[in-house]
């Protein structure tokens, strides 16, 4: 599929190598522009489809040196087949109720990021943001974008215990999933995995074709779990590809 943007409004920087937070021993250099305020949402969505990810008002793509392990991953909703242990997350969390809010942050959602991230990512870049980043992560932006917050529901009729949130962009051709975190001390309820689950429910209600993961990364044990999703397709330089079992196992080295 041709994409159409004004690339005339774009202009394109290149980072400087820096090591890579995925994989051990490797430098990571990537491509990014800053959207333009005026067509942002259009842009975004073009960008997005050939492989680009949004941060704020920056779009960027890995552009690394002899290393091409950062591949863009999405799921076709409308042939998402759940299996039964997706079907048994979805069960575990019928308690659970999602609410659409405005890009617009909250002390309450910037309290459960602050427990997301000193329990799951202590050594991440992320680990040291204060409010004003996530203020500016949620609300710096010329596109089409919201919250999902997910909270338990509450037998008073009042806001439940909110339990897990996602920031997602909406697209011409799907639902991307910039950032989403969740309570980490709920670990049986696969809160990661049900977000996701979730949202390729919504896209198929919505008619949207495709769910946006980001990016898989070979090798990296942490990015894993995209690819535990299926079916899935990966963009390769021929574009979007449903993947394979080899593939995904790394029995296939063609990706």
């Amino acid at each position: 599929m041709t994409q159409h943007f004004p690339t005339r409004q774009l202009r394109f920087f290149l980072t400087a190598p820096s090591p890579c937070p995925y994989l051990p021993e490797r430098f990571e250099r990537k491509v990014f522009a800053h959207l333009p305020l005026s067509d942002g949402a259009t842009v975004n969505d073009s960008l997005t489809q050939v492989g680009f990810r949004r941060s704020q008002n920056i779009a960027y793509r890995p552009a690394c040196e002899a290393c091409s392990a950062c591949v863009s991953a999405r799921l076709p909703a409308a042939d998402y087949v759940f299996s039964r242990s997706e079907r048994k997350i979805l069960a575990r969390n019928d308690d659970v109720e999602r609410h659409l809010v405005e890009a617009e942050a909250t002390m309450e959602q910037f309290d459960l990021l602050r427990r997301y991230l000193l329990a799951r990512h202590a050594d991440g870049g992320m680990a040291e943001m204060t409010w004003p980043d996530y203020v500016a992560m949620v609300e710096d932006t010329a596109v089409r974008t919201h919250i999902i917050e997910y909270r338990i529901r509450s037998k008073d009729g009042g806001p439940g215990d909110l339990i897990a949130c996602a920031l997602v962009d909406l697209m011409s051709d799907g639902l991307s999933l910039v950032y989403s975190f969740y309570d980490p001390t709920l670990s049986r309820r696969s809160l990661g995995s049900f977000v996701i689950l979730d949202h390729v429910i919504q896209a198929g209600l919505t008619s949207l074709p495709y769910v946006y993961l980001g990016y898989w990364v070979r090798g990296s044990e942490k990015m894993d779990y995209k690819v535990r999703f299926s079916p899935i397709e990966l963009l390769k330089p021929d574009g979007w590809t449903l993947a394979s079992a080899r593939e995904l196992k790394g029995l296939d080295n063609r990706a």
